[in-house]
């Protein structure tokens, strides 16, 4: 009884073990590489899916008539805005260092990782985190929404500024971004919407299961963090470098995090505020930082899942001993 009560407690930790050990047996027992060889691509399927569900259970308790923007939504973008072109500029300025001094923290690849942690939109999952922290899922839901073509916006235009070799047709890469949020973002919110209106009993039954996102983002979570592991393993990088963008990526979580509350205090949302700015759509990020940067950056964004959902337990936690 104890055993359930715990993992009903740290739902997100609990996940992100199991993923971590899931992927470190298949990887040290040679007799399941054959059976790990099948499940992969398995598991590359039923990620979307998994996120699609969560959306999709998440959304049909969302009020659309609050589906607006608001001022808080403004203020976290603004934010989002200035940690950009604060870290292009350091970028920018480590590349010159880095010929003169050739260290792991003078490293452009570093502030690369650091930025695809920045740039990403607000993660889908999102409204289902506030949702739990007694948050509004409706302008949550709209703030995503926002974010998303926000960042499909800037990573073309930012990207080619740091890497010469990258070029990068704007219309064409907003237009893949912008399929791939849809088809996790987009399309559940218009069933959502559907299933509001006219499938009542399938609504009903929804709402009746407040921990059903939740559960089943969890899921998804434990997938993603065996992919991480897998890219931490597998990376060619030099331990320093690696454990710098851990460090890295931590102190940018927490960041985030203070602005983003500290932004709600100010606007009335304090919630809704810190999980827009801190809570990442690390799937994008890392698929982007493969895409125009490196497969090391992308480590950054592989970190930054752990960090926010150890962040996330924790607020849900005291949460739950608040009520």
């Amino acid at each position: 009884m104890n055993v359930i009560r715990f993992v009903k407690d740290w739902t997100l930790p609990v996940a992100m073990t199991v993923g971590t050990l899931a992927y470190l047996v298949f990887y040290y027992v040679p007799q399941l590489d054959a059976a790990g060889d099948r499940l992969g691509p398995v598991l590359d399927v039923l990620m979307p899916v998994m996120v699609f569900l969560t959306l999709l259970i998440t959304f049909c308790k969302v009020d659309f008539h609050q589906m607006r923007l608001h001022r808080w939504h403004l203020g976290v973008l603004a934010a989002q805005l200035l940690l950009v072109a604060l870290n292009i500029s350091v970028i920018l300025w480590m590349k010159d260092l880095f010929t003169l001094h050739p260290t792991p923290f003078t490293n452009p690849l570093l502030w690369e990782a650091v930025l695809t942690c920045i740039i990403g939109p607000s993660a889908a999952a999102a409204p289902v985190v506030v949702g739990k922290l007694g948050g509004n899922i409706s302008t949550m839901t709209t703030y995503t929404l926002i974010s998303a073509f926000l960042s499909a916006l800037l990573i073309p235009v930012v990207f080619p500024l740091l890497e010469q070799t990258v070029h990068v047709d704007f219309l064409t890469a907003l237009l893949i971004i912008l399929e791939k949020v849809s088809m996790v973002l987009l399309l559940p919110l218009a069933l959502g919407w559907l299933i509001q209106h006219y499938v009542e009993p399938l609504r009903k039954w929804v709402v009746s299961q407040p921990n059903l996102s939740f559960y089943s983002w969890a899921v998804s979570l434990s997938i993603t963090t065996g992919i991480t592991v897998k890219n931490i393993v597998h990376s060619q990088s030099s331990v320093s470098l690696l454990l710098l963008i851990a460090v890295a990526t931590l102190v940018l979580c927490f960041v985030q995090f203070i602005i983003g509350r500290g932004i709600g205090r100010w606007l009335g949302e304090t919630v809704n505020a810190g999980q827009a700015l801190f809570q990442k759509n690390t799937g994008l990020s890392i698929w982007v930082a493969y895409m125009y940067l490196s497969p090391v950056a992308s480590i950054g964004a592989g970190c930054y899942v752990l960090w926010q959902n150890i962040i996330n337990s924790i607020e849900i936690w005291q949460y739950k001993q608040k009520g």
